[in-house]
């Protein structure tokens, strides 16, 4: 079976700290080729895999601004596109442009669509959902009038994240700075809790972090750690009380909970979008709808069993879990 995986080019393959899409890509590629499946990762010049690397885009353009967008979005999906005859089958993890040119070549095409940046983009997934087998993250991000050949949850790789059984007392914010991943509210659930809150993440929206978020680090109360990776990122998910997500949008999914959960770190989550898919509540944290839920559930945070958060994610979040969905989607499409 000869793959072709189509990344994004937004960060590198695998991201350095930050780039959800991009990680996910990469621990799919490598559990597959780990099963022996012939893969050719086309991503940035610059990104790192066990199987072949192709590509034109010599760095990721959130990472270089010489490298413009557009231009190098179109140079690398059709380059793909242009060997579809060498592989079996596309799989393209990198949105809708894709979905453009594969009715231009007959090898099947497979498309994660991990969320839909707005409702204006729709129109691209129906015009293509008769050749492109959409698959779909969580049953919460399904469009009832689109057509998906299956929802596959993201998986990572338990080992990566050590079970830390204790924790610490402070509380976490991993994410974006950005009004839709609730980063003021939870500075606000954190101050009337009485704990201290470590916040990290890129600043995605600086109007919305020089107005609601930068008043309110102090070093003290809130430290911001900016967007971390390695031994770090780990470190800071295990090392916290609770994660709190206390998202303002419908998430499609979620990588941070679910890797604070596998180092048996509770999440205290707003209970919308894919949430209900990924915390149990009263079992692995708790699902909320306000900042005075949020801060009922922080006292209650000693209820939960930290053992029972890596255990959810050991047996349902699991990169080998992904790869052998999608390994049995690609089988059944082939065949």
């Amino acid at each position: 079976m000869r793959i072709a995986m189509l990344a994004p080019i937004s960060w590198r393959t695998p991201p350095r700290h930050y780039g959800p899409w991009e990680l996910v890509t990469s621990l799919l590629t490598e559990a597959l080729i780990a099963r022996g499946v012939d893969i050719t990762l086309f991503a940035t010049l610059d990104s790192q895999t066990a199987g072949k690397l192709a590509g034109v885009c010599p760095a990721p353009y959130s990472e270089d601004p010489s490298i413009d967008a557009k231009v190098w979005e179109i140079l690398h999906v059709a380059n793909v596109f242009e060997h579809a005859a060498e592989f079996d089958l596309i799989h393209n993890q990198a949105d809708f442009v894709p979905l453009a040119f594969s009715r231009l070549v007959e090898t099947p095409v497979v498309t994660t669509i991990h969320g839909f940046s707005s409702e204006r983009i729709l129109p691209a997934f129906r015009a293509y959902e008769d050749r492109v087998h959409f698959v779909a993250i969580s049953n919460a991000d399904r469009r009832p009038d689109l057509r998906y050949a299956a929802t596959i949850h993201h998986g990572i790789r338990p080992e990566d994240f050590p079970f830390e059984p204790h924790g610490g007392e402070d509380l976490l914010y991993f994410g974006r700075i950005h009004p839709d991943k609730g980063t003021a509210e939870a500075i606000s659930a954190a101050r009337r809790a009485g704990r201290r809150l470590v916040m990290a993440g890129i600043v995605q929206d600086q109007e919305y972090h020089h107005s609601h978020v930068a008043p309110a680090i102090d070093n003290r109360s809130v430290v911001y750690l900016g967007p971390v990776g390695g031994a770090t990122r780990v470190n800071t998910l295990g090392s916290a009380c609770a994660l709190l997500h206390l998202i303002n949008f419908n998430e499609p999914f979620g990588l941070s909970v679910v890797e604070a959960l596998a180092c048996g770190t509770p999440v205290i989550a707003s209970d919308r979008g894919s949430m209900r898919e990924l915390v149990d509540h009263g079992v692995t944290g708790f699902l909320v709808n306000s900042v005075d839920d949020a801060v009922e559930a922080i006292g209650r945070i000693g209820e939960i069993d930290r053992a029972a958060c890596r255990a959810v994610v050991t047996a349902r979040f699991s990169v080998d879990r992904m790869a052998d969905r999608y390994l049995e989607l690609y089988r059944s499409l082939l065949a």
